[in-house]
């Protein structure tokens, strides 16, 4: 399964958010610095999605608010 994300770093809390168009907002508390966002958002989408975190690739987006996802099942 793929999912386009758009991640918003430094948020107050962590939150992923449903858009109507089945991508995915996630507010994260990491700043986006040593890949600490990147981690916190795979983190996020495993319990979120309840898989393990190796089951979770950034396929495109790597250092950009705007990635997709693969999500093995």
């Amino acid at each position: 399964m793929q999912k386009r994300v758009k991640v918003k770093p430094n948020s107050k809390q962590q939150k992923i958010e449903e858009q109507t168009d089945g991508s995915l907002l996630v507010h994260l508390k990491s700043p986006p610095v040593d890949g600490k966002a990147n981690a916190e958002l795979i983190k996020l989408l495993a319990q979120k999605f309840d898989v393990p975190k190796s089951y979770i690739r950034i396929k495109s987006g790597l250092s950009s608010r705007q990635k997709l996802i693969e999500i093995d099942n």
